[in-house]
């Protein structure tokens, strides 16, 4: 997303929102306490915030409520007496006495506090260092309870070998009763088929899923979209994983997995994608998402499969390769205006327009959009091409035509035919995000690089290309991940680095890490 906003997704497999809880079995989780810490407010005459960590618990706080936040009211003519005496003030003794004692009271009320949530800490179980972890040299100072029950690489482990970390099982080895849910809430396979089913999977992605990290920008996955990436050829209807409450029947946590050929250095496995692991936030301390993926585990596992692969923002054991967004501004002034961008040093908003200009028309001849009729010879140019990377995927004919054949405001693809003869490929997929509380724009249009091929026109000039194809569809931004060749274009066609990696992983598989730029998958 924006170069100053980590915004991850694609889409992101196991991709949530950036705050998480401190369970080390949840990956999935915000550090938030439900009941707020009672202060008492009699003790002074007006009240404003002060925000441990720089936000608060309060949900009528504009702050917004995060992890580890305290809400405390501090007295206003508390703050005015110090700042009078350091100026030097003289403050008649009567009201220097009333505000000493508010004072005392208040650093009584800080000790209480400080009881209280080491006491809840006690309860819920929760570490004070157990947080999210970015860097790989802090995640190896980190206890994963979870992940260490699970077939995954350990970050301490040396892998030389490329197979599979438990072997298959047999179905009778496999449980068939679903994970047990904690009181109150029921198990539900979702029917992706029923509007109003599909409807309520959007809400709570909508409301729930991933956001900045400044909450300026929440994914905006239509129901188009999430059709688009959830039943390609071979879907299986219990491989949408749903949890509601037993009363109300809302739907408040899903997960999902898609069938999909990966190779790996050469070996090509029967996988699956995990997809939209998503649990309210107001729930999301009752250890829910651990369950999950379990759960969606055991399914996929009944169905014959044993690997998965998934995506992060954040590290968990351990990362198969690291990989970074950079965006590309096409509508630089709306950009600035909703603080997805800034203008650089230096700048004005007109030679910022003039630096991003890009011309009306692509210039490779014989572009065009992708047809039905495109699709054998386009699916066997882009399987030759990828040939070249260390982690693929492989499609058949059916699977191409789901993925790469255009549906508007969800997919875009294109081709440089030559005589009949397709030379060049390209692909991008729509994913708008709203953004929150702004005057004038609630939607920002972007595209995401999908899957590109090069054979005749040098890859820069086909990527401008793109820029320009997306640009005229109406799109504000262009992003694209530094795997495979795509380094060649970043820098040259102006696009910023953006400020958070996506990690990618392979689930009961191990093999050697790979660079970024061997990496030839994208997920959603």
């Amino acid at each position: 997303m924006a170069e100053s906003n980590n915004m991850t997704n694609n889409g992101d497999s196991l991709n949530y929102s950036k705050d998480e809880c401190n369970d080390a079995a949840c990956i999935n989780c915000v550090n938030t306490n439900d009941m707020p810490i009672p202060v008492s407010k009699g003790l002074v005459e007006s009240e404003e915030h002060v925000h441990s960590f720089g936000v608060c618990n309060d949900g009528d706080c504009e702050a917004g409520s995060h992890s580890k936040a305290t809400h405390v009211p501090v007295s206003v003519n508390a703050k005015k007496l110090n700042k009078k005496r350091k100026k030097g003030s003289s403050v008649p003794k009567s009201d220097a006495a009333d505000v000493e004692g508010a004072v005392s009271n208040q650093g009584n009320i800080h000790n209480e506090i400080a009881k209280l949530e080491s006491a809840l800490k006690l309860v819920t179980r929760q570490e004070p260092s157990n947080q999210p972890v970015k860097r790989i040299a802090d995640a190896k100072h980190k206890t994963y309870k979870f992940w260490e029950t699970q077939p995954v690489v350990g970050f301490d482990e040396k892998v030389a070998e490329n197979c599979v970390i438990e072997e298959d099982k047999e179905v009778a080895e496999i449980r068939h009763e679903p994970y047990t849910l904690p009181s109150g809430f029921v198990w539900d396979t979702l029917n992706i088929d029923d509007d109003d089913v599909l409807k309520e999977l959007y809400v709570l992605l909508n409301e729930n899923y991933v956001e900045d990290d400044d909450q300026m920008f929440r994914f905006d996955y239509s129901q188009g979209f999430l059709r688009w990436a959830l039943q390609p050829p071979g879907c299986r209807p219990e491989w949408y994983c749903g949890i509601r409450a037993a009363a109300t029947r809302k739907l408040i946590g899903f997960i999902s997995a898609i069938p999909a050929t990966v190779v790996v250095y050469k070996v090509r496995r029967r996988m699956v994608e995990i997809n939209f692991l998503c649990v309210h936030k107001k729930l999301r301390s009752k250890r829910v998402a651990p369950v999950l993926i379990k759960e969606i585990t055991r399914r996929v596992n009944l169905a014959g499969c044993f690997q998965a692969v998934y995506t992060a923002g954040v590290i968990l054991p351990r990362p198969l390769a690291t990989c970074r967004y950079w965006h590309r501004s096409l509508n630089p002034k709306k950009l600035i205006d909703i603080k997805f961008s800034h203008l650089a040093r230096n700048m004005t908003i007109q030679r910022t327009l003039k630096l991003y200009r890009l011309p009306e028309l692509p210039s490779t001849s014989g572009v065009r959009e992708l047809r039905e009729s495109d699709v054998p010879q386009c699916c066997l140019l882009l399987n030759d091409y990828l040939q070249q990377f260390n982690l693929v995927p492989q499609f058949d004919a059916d699977e191409f035509r789901h993925w790469f054949v255009p549906k508007s405001e969800i997919i875009y693809s294109f081709v440089v035919c030559q005589d009949d003869k397709i030379t060049d490929f390209i692909s991008f997929y729509s994913l708008p995000s709203t953004v929150m509380s702004h005057p004038v724009y609630n939607v920002l249009s972007a595209a995401y690089s999908f899957y590109n091929v090069s054979t005749r026109t040098p890859l820069p000039v086909l990527m401008n290309d793109a820029l320009i194809l997306a640009k005229n569809l109406g799109f504000d931004v262009f992003n694209a991940l530094d795997l495979m060749q795509n380094k060649e274009f970043l820098e040259q066609l102006k696009f910023g680095i953006g400020d958070g990696n996506l990690q990618y992983y392979l689930f009961n598989w191990k093999c050697p890490a790979m660079d970024v730029s061997k990496v030839g998958l994208v997920l959603q």
